[in-house]
């Protein structure tokens, strides 16, 4: 029976080769050098670089890429206990070359890409010469495709865009811009003329794409593939989303309980009010149950495939972003005050969490989706009364043993008395 929730030691020594780097390394360079990786400054680009020659020398550089994709092939099990950790620090992902939103992008190239366009932007979105934006969601169809107008229109040589899109990741300091169309997926650098960043959002931008000329070659994929390709790639960044939510919430957790054993309210350690102890127990319980599900998550998908779980991927996605919600804001009220400022990680943790309710993709579309594939698995019954109505299985049951009955009054005459009580109490 292969059932087992150890780790093999190998992995163990790789993981706890990565929770001493990150703690001894990523943190305080994270605290000193915010986005490291991407500051142009010659100096931190330097101790970037010697940071990931490291991750390298223990093969752990781009773990997201499967093998036949040219990535090491470890699987989404191994690159979830990984990511248990990396989630815990801001720098971290960048630093392994595992950062969204270049992670789902590399996917596509490697998936779909020829030779040439991995060679001009796969390479280089892998050793972060470049970096890259993913830009799906529009101001009029949020993430719905069969609402999307952006389109691409092909003139001679070239395709030409026009079309908005809204909540582009990073979109302000990406080199290349992956632009989903309704009829194909585009590669377009942004220094594009007719590519307009409008002022706000900062974060997560607005991009106009007013008569964007590339060349027919910065096509992805087959035309009228994006939805395709939008699939392999939202896919993986799921799951991926959901790896690293659990380390959040871990991070929240043991803030949260070295709160309450160092606090005093009334006479006591807060520890001890029962209150904080349904909070950590149901925390604990919250975290626990999302872990499970998102290892056998990546279970399933490295024992079939994305495509294959699409139902769990879905689950998790929405799971993940309520147990993030309902764990950091255990832990910003039991650090009370201090809980509400920006002195904590608390706070952004417990606003993030509704992001992570509608990044790729809202959670009640996500719901609706594991509904309707859960319900194909079952069929109405007939008649008024369901499969499991009692007196109708009692009478199944009573014609399964008339055999032995006829073979053992004594065994009928049992039963019989048995019969008469479930009558009798069905009329009281």
């Amino acid at each position: 029976m292969a059932w087992d929730f150890s780790t093999e030691p190998e992995w163990q020594e790789k993981l706890d080769w990565v929770q001493r780097f990150c703690d001894d390394e990523v943190e305080p360079l994270g605290h000193i050098f915010p986005h490291a990786a991407r500051l142009p400054d010659p100096k931190v680009r330097e101790l970037v670089r010697s940071l990931q020659q490291q991750v390298k020398d223990q093969g752990l550089w781009a773990l997201f890429l499967d093998e036949e994709l040219g990535g090491p092939g470890l699987g989404q099990l191994k690159l979830a206990l990984l990511n248990e950790i990396l989630g815990r620090y801001p720098a971290a992902p960048q630093l392994f070359g595992a950062a969204a939103p270049d992670t789902g992008n590399i996917e596509m190239l490697a998936a779909y890409g020829t030779e040439e366009q991995k060679e001009r932007w796969m390479v280089p979105l892998l050793n972060q010469e470049m970096f890259s934006a993913y830009s799906m969601t529009e101001p009029q169809g949020g993430s719905d495709p069969n609402l999307f107008t952006t389109s691409a229109m092909r003139d001679g040589d070239e395709w030409v865009i026009n079309g908005e899109k809204w909540f582009t990741s990073a979109g302000r300091v990406a080199d290349i811009l992956f632009v989903m169309c309704t009829n194909g997926m585009f590669v377009v650098p942004r220094e594009t003329p007719g590519v307009e960043i409008m002022p706000e959002p900062r974060t997560h931008n607005h991009i106009k794409y007013t008569d964007v000329r590339v060349p027919l070659d910065h096509l992805l994929g087959p035309e009228d593939g994006a939805k395709v390709l939008a699939q392999k790639r939202l896919g993986g960044g799921r799951i991926h989303h959901a790896m690293r939510t659990i380390a959040q919430c871990k991070l929240a957790f043991d803030m949260m309980c070295e709160r309450a054993l160092s606090r005093e309210s009334h006479g006591n350690i807060i520890a001890e009010h029962q209150m904080v102890q349904q909070k950590i127990a149901e925390s604990y319980a919250s975290i626990n149950m999302l872990r499970l599900y998102v290892l056998e998550t990546a279970w399933k998908i490295d024992n079939t495939s994305t495509q294959e779980t699409r139902t769990d991927i879905a689950a998790v996605k929405f799971t993940m972003a309520r147990v993030l919600r309902e764990v950091s804001f255990n832990a910003l009220h039991i650090h009370g005050a201090l809980g509400t400022t920006d002195l904590t990680p608390l706070q952004a943790m417990y606003a993030a969490a509704p992001t992570m309710g509608i990044a790729d993709g809202v959670d009640e579309v996500h719901t609706a989706t594991v509904a309707r594939r859960v319900l194909k698995g079952y069929t109405p019954h007939e008649g008024y009364w369901p499969t499991e109505y009692l007196p109708a299985k009692r009478e199944q049951a009573w014609a399964k043993f008339e055999p032995k009955f006829a073979a053992d009054p004594e065994l009928r005459k049992t039963a019989e008395g048995w019969r008469g009580y479930f009558e009798k109490r069905s009329r009281t």
